[in-house]
C-alpha cells in the first residue's frame, strides 16, 4: 500500500491517546472512524477533542467553522466490525495491556483484508507478540505517539522482528502527514523517550520518599537546572502515575534492571488511586482548579 491510498483510518479507543490520534488524524484530512466499547465512552472521546478546540475558539485563535470540520469527519461507532469496515489503515490505542490488545489484533484480523497495516501506539509492550496474533506480522509495526497527540510531533516507529521495511516507509510517511517527526526505533523495551524518561522519573519518586527535597523543590531543579518544560512530577500527573508505573513494570519485567524497580511511593500513590490530574489528585492537587 502506498500513501496516496490511504483515505480512511480506524482509531480502536477514544480514551485520551485514542481521542488524540482521532483528531491528529482527521486534522490531516483524513475519514476517521473512533472506536470504543460503549457509547458513553465514545461520546467522551469527543468531548476530549472538542473540549480544547472550543477553547481555542473562545480566544480567537480557530474558527468554529474548522473545530466543526474536524468533528465533522470522525464517526464514533462501539462495533469492532462497523469501525474497521472500509479502513485503510488500523491504529490500536486501547488499554496498555498485552492480553487485551492480542485479542483484539485477533479479532480485526478476521475483519480487514490483508494489505490493511495495523499500527499499535504502545509504550513499551513487544510489537512483535502483538503482530504474532495476526496473519500480517510484516505488516504491523508500533506508533507511538505522545500525549497530547494533536500537539507534541514525535511519533515513535517501532519495527517489530517482522515488520517489512515497506511498512516502515508507509508509516513514516503517514507521520509526515500527520504533521509529525518520525525517528525509527528498532524493538527494544521501553523504545527511546521511555527508556530515558523512566529512571529520572522513578528516582523523583525515591527522593521525594526519602525527604531529599519537597515535590515542588524537586519539579523546580529540574525545570530551572535543565531547562524542562515540566518538572517530573508535574509530567507523572500529566501522563498519569497508574500510566508511568504499568511502563515501569514492563520495562523492569523485560530488562531486571533495577533502574526500572519502581519506587515504593508510586506504588502507594497509585494504590491510593492518586493518579494524577485525570482524577484530581496525584503527587499534586487539583481538585480545586
Amino acid at each position: 500500500m502506498k500513501l496516496e491510498e490511504i483515505e480512511r483510518i480506524c482509531v480502536l479507543g477514544a480514551g485520551t491517546m485514542g481521542a488524540g490520534i482521532a483528531q491528529t488524524c482527521s486534522q490531516a484530512g483524513y475519514q476517521v472512524t473512533m472506536r470504543d466499547l460503549t457509547e458513553e465512552f465514545v461520546e467522551s472521546g469527543f468531548e476530549r477533542i472538542r473540549v480544547p478546540l472550543e477553547r481555542r475558539v473562545r480566544r480567537g485563535k480557530m474558527a468554529q467553522e474548522d473545530v466543526d470540520e474536524i468533528i465533522s469527519h470522525i464517526r464514533g461507532t462501539t462495533s469492532l466490525e462497523e469501525a474497521v469496515r472500509g479502513a485503510d489503515f488500523v491504529i490500536e490505542a486501547v488499554f496498555e495491556e498485552m492480553g487485551v490488545k492480542k485479542e483484539v489484533y485477533q479479532e480485526i484480523d478476521q475483519l480487514c483484508p490483508p494489505e490493511v497495516v495495523f499500527a499499535s501506539n504502545t509504550s513499551s509492550l513487544s510489537v512483535t507478540e502483538m503482530a504474532s496474533a495476526t496473519s500480517r506480522p510484516d505488516r504491523f509495526l508500533g506508533m507511538h505517539f505522545f500525549n497530547p497527540a494533536p500537539v507534541m510531533k514525535l511519533i515513535e516507529l517501532i519495527k517489530g522482528s517482522e515488520t517489512s521495511d515497506e511498512t516502515m516507509a508507509l508509516a513514516r510517511d503517514l507521520s509526515f502527514r500527520l504533521g509529525k517527526e518520525p525517528v525509527v526505533v528498532k524493538e527494544s523495551a521501553g523504545f527511546v523517550v521511555n527508556r530515558l524518561l523512566v529512571p529520572m522519573m522513578n528516582e523523583a519518586f525515591n527522593l521525594l520518599m526519602e525527604g531529599v527535597a519537597t515535590a515542588e523543590d524537586i519539579d523546580k531543579a529540574m525545570k530551572l537546572g535543565t531547562n524542562m518544560p515540566m518538572g517530573p512530577f508535574e509530567l507523572a500527573d500529566f501522563t498519569g502515575l497508574d500510566v508511568g508505573l504499568a511502563v515501569m513494570e514492563v520495562l523492569y519485567e523485560e530488562t531486571g534492571d533495577p533502574r526500572f524497580r519502581p519506587s515504593p511511593l508510586l506504588r502507594q500513590y497509585v494504590r491510593a488511586k492518586r493518579l494524577g490530574r485525570k482524577v484530581g489528585r496525584g503527587v499534586y492537587d487539583y481538585r480545586g482548579d
